[in-house]
C-alpha cells in the first residue's frame, strides 16, 4: 500500500488533487456568499423575511421555548429548518449554473451558425468559372 501510495504521487497526482481541493473551496466560498449575502436576502424580500433556520419540532414535552437555540437546550428537538434552508440554496445554486450553462450554449449555438464569409475566389477560379459558362454556353 505504501508502494501504491508513492507511485500516486509520483506522478503529480496529489498536486492535481490539492490544487482541486483549493479551487473547490475558493468556489464554494464564493458561491455561499453568493446565495447567503445576494440571492437569499432578494428571497427573503420577497417572502415577507421568511427564515427557515429556526424551524424545529420538539421531540419532549418539556421543550416549551419557540427559538431553536433555547429549544435545544431544554431537551431534544427535531431542526429541519437548516435543512430546509440548505436545500433550497441547493435548488437556487442548481437552478442559476442550468441558467447560465443554457445561455453560454446558446451563444455558442448561435456562433456555430453563423457561417464564415466565403472567401473570395480568386482570379484563377474566376477565369476558370468564365471559361466553363462559355463552355455550356456553345
Amino acid at each position: 500500500m505504501l508502494k501504491e501510495f508513492r507511485e500516486f504521487a509520483m506522478k503529480g497526482n496529489v498536486v492535481d488533487l490539492a490544487v482541486g481541493v483549493i479551487i473547490g473551496a475558493a468556489f464554494g466560498a464564493i458561491v455561499n456568499s453568493l446565495v447567503g449575502d445576494v440571492i437569499m436576502p432578494l428571497i427573503g424580500a420577497a417572502t415577507g423575511g421568511l427564515d427557515f433556520s429556526n424551524y424545529f419540532i420538539p421531540l419532549s414535552a418539556k421543550v416549551t421555548a419557540t427559538n431553536l437555540a433555547d429549544a435545544k437546550k431544554q431537551g431534544a428537538v427535531l431542526a429541519y429548518g437548516q435543512f430546509l434552508t440548505l436545500t433550497l440554496n441547493f435548488l437556487i445554486i442548481a437552478f442559476v449554473l442550468f441558467i447560465v450553462i443554457r445561455i453560454m450554449n446558446q451563444l455558442k449555438r448561435l456562433q456555430e451558425t453563423e457561417p464564415a464569409a466565403a472567401p473570395k475566389p480568386s482570379r484563377e477560379v474566376e477565369l476558370l468559372t468564365e471559361i466553363r459558362d462559355l463552355l455550356k454556353k456553345a
